[in-house]
């Protein structure tokens, strides 16, 4: 079956966050980079625990004013301190509910720069390995750091996303640019039972794009993203 996730924590309001978690596999909880703090992260994993969702961290750019989506490059040594520092907080606070973390997915610009500069990949597959033992990784299908992280002994979950659009290379659509995000059931849940009996993603220009995945992503902040989840569920 394939895994259901989520990002959440992330400022949205706790009745969203209640609703969502009811409905979804895995959760990816900001914590304390883009979004997130003390109070959100303690809902979260009590809420994990609740409706038996599987906890992940979701790291992301100290840049609130962005919400850690504006491009950057940060050195390797400043991505593993992120992961360090934002996960091992999410990790402390769900072992005091007897929870651990089950992945890690990294957040906006640095999922998409750890999938453009190997260095970058290198750092965070080193840093999950060394500090995060047993942790899986969440990280785009077919990418730089799904591979690098298999060659690590890390376990990948590779990800699809419900509700964006993607290039004939496979990437996504920058947000910036229109159609970047789908807000349609009917089109979403089109373009999945494509995927699910092919294995080919519809993408922005007509083409299609062959993508492996075993968890898939409705961003917990994109417009009716309580609706795409339940017609996914239905799909499923």
């Amino acid at each position: 079956m394939l895994d259901l996730n989520c990002d959440l924590g992330e400022g949205e309001h706790p009745n969203r966050t209640r609703a969502l978690m009811r409905q979804i596999d895995s959760a990816n909880v900001a914590c304390g980079g883009h979004a997130g703090d003390a109070r959100s992260m303690a809902r979260c994993v009590r809420l994990a625990d609740a409706f038996g969702v599987k906890l992940g961290a979701h790291p992301g750019p100290a840049s609130r004013a962005d919400f850690g989506r504006a491009a950057l490059s940060p050195a390797p040594e400043q991505l593993a301190r992120w992961v360090i520092e934002q996960a091992g907080a999410l990790a402390e606070l769900a072992g005091r509910q007897g929870l651990t973390l089950h992945h890690i997915k990294l957040h906006g610009a640095l999922y998409h720069a750890s999938e453009a500069e190997p260095e970058l990949a290198q750092a965070y597959a080193e840093t999950v390995r060394r500090h995060f033992p047993g942790v899986k990784i969440y990280s785009r299908s077919g990418g730089r750091v799904a591979r690098i992280a298999r060659q690590a002994g890390i376990e990948v979950w590779e990800e699809l996303f419900a509700d964006r659009a993607y290039r004939a290379d496979g990437q996504l659509v920058p947000r910036s640019a229109a159609g970047a995000v789908l807000h349609d059931p009917a089109e979403v849940t089109a373009r999945l039972r494509r995927w699910l009996e092919s294995g080919e993603m519809d993408t922005v220009d007509g083409a299609s794009v062959r993508l492996a995945g075993q968890t898939l992503c409705v961003h917990g902040d994109t417009e009716g993203a309580s609706a795409l989840i339940r017609a996914i569920r239905e799909l499923l």
